[in-house]
């Protein structure tokens, strides 16, 4: 019984390990790796690096690209030119400008035939013949023969295709859920989005078409509500049934998140506005993001940002970057409060903050990643 124990426990603390999350961050030329308490999980030392996914990082020294885990160890050694992410136990490597799949024994393993290879997400990733795509998952099965001209990454277990210039949507297991029979599509989510047919824009709700006096909409958040261009240009909201929830009114608006969303009426300056379209926190910042779930937004009064409450109080004072044009995956990366740290920039140096204003590290690093497990 107490080896079983002792069995148990030593496997729940390797997952633990495993499942740690992480930051990339650089210092100077070298890359490292923090916890989410700040302190260094990996000092600086590689000259490059990716971020931690499925338990292990490419990183490189110079030379080679090969995998280490969260303690630093190296499980498969510099051996390739080229190397990304792992994600269900498979990553993408080459050598010589060759391709191929490993697993995390470093052993090279077979997949279906495909003349190009693409990396896993979620455990699927496409396979190429000739001018078609289909879908593969970890197993090394084929969940759809290439059928379409185009795949796009899925979101929300769902995925845009295409044949030719008729879009649709596929789930996981290669189903069609939308018929390809637009010329442009969105984001499925909860069972709705925007598309475009025969030069009308509308909405698609369970599969059914409802055109939508707009000129253009944005993807749908998960509460069914989304951004959408009037025909008098300005910006309004409407829900999944393709009616208007918010008449278009702003000259600028971002979506709504966690109840509220930025909007200005004249473009010059943003506020907050509820579901109803009435401003609850007054035009006063020069810009404004969503709100987290901890309830504070960023906003920028001068040149810097500085995060507010929902009463519009400004509880951490704008004295912070949120973003910076020196690092695209920066922009692409989410802003603001994330279970409780934001990631936050002074003086071209990085670092996170809590909803207290405490800095997470004691260092300010050169660049910084969102934390990733």
């Amino acid at each position: 019984m107490k080896k079983l124990i002792l069995i148990i426990l030593a496997v729940l603390f390797v997952n633990t390990l495993t499942a740690q999350k992480t930051s990339k961050v650089r210092v100077g030329s070298q890359f490292g790796f923090i916890k989410e308490d700040g302190s260094y999980l990996i000092k600086p030392q590689y000259l490059k690096a990716g971020e931690f996914s499925d338990g292990l990082a490419a990183v490189f020294n110079g030379l080679k690209w090969g995998f280490i885990d969260n303690a630093n160890n190296i499980v498969i050694d510099y051996q390739y030119d080229r190397a990304k992410s792992f994600d269900s136990g498979i990553a993408i490597v080459s050598n010589l400008k060759v391709w191929f799949y490993i697993n995390k024994k470093g052993e090279k393993i077979k997949m279906p035939q495909s003349d190009k290879l693409y990396d896993f997400h979620n455990g699927i990733a496409q396979i190429k013949r000739g001018v078609l795509v289909g879908l593969i998952n970890s197993k090394g099965e084929v969940i759809l023969e290439p059928k379409y001209n185009k795949i796009r990454k899925f979101h929300n277990g769902f995925a845009k295709v295409a044949i030719a210039k008729s879009w649709g949507l596929i789930n996981e297991k290669g189903e069609e859920v939308v018929p390809l029979e637009y010329l442009s599509i969105g984001r499925y989510i909860n069972g709705v989005t925007y598309a475009k047919k025969e030069g009308k824009l509308g909405v698609i709700n369970n599969t059914v078409f409802k055109e939508v006096e707009a000129l253009r909409i944005w993807n749908f958040n998960h509460d069914g509500v989304a951004k959408a261009t009037g025909k008098n240009k300005l910006i309004g909201f409407i829900n999944k049934s393709g009616d208007w929830l918010i008449k278009p009114q702003f000259k600028k608006a971002r979506n709504f998140k966690n109840g509220l969303a930025p909007a200005s009426v004249k473009g010059k300056s943003w506020g907050y506005i509820d579901t109803t379209g009435n401003f609850v926190i007054e035009q006063q910042f020069r810009d404004a993001t969503s709100f987290s779930k901890d309830g504070l937004a960023p906003v920028k009064l001068t040149k810097l940002w500085g995060f507010i409450n929902k009463s519009g109080e400004l509880v951490i004072k704008d004295k912070y970057d949120i973003t910076t044009k020196s690092f695209n995956m920066f922009k692409k990366q989410e802003k603001g409060f994330i279970n409780g740290i934001a990631k936050v920039g002074k003086a071209k140096k990085w670092n996170f903050i809590n909803t207290k204003d405490q800095p997470l590290s004691k260092i300010w690093f050169d660049s910084i990643t969102n934390f990733t497990e």
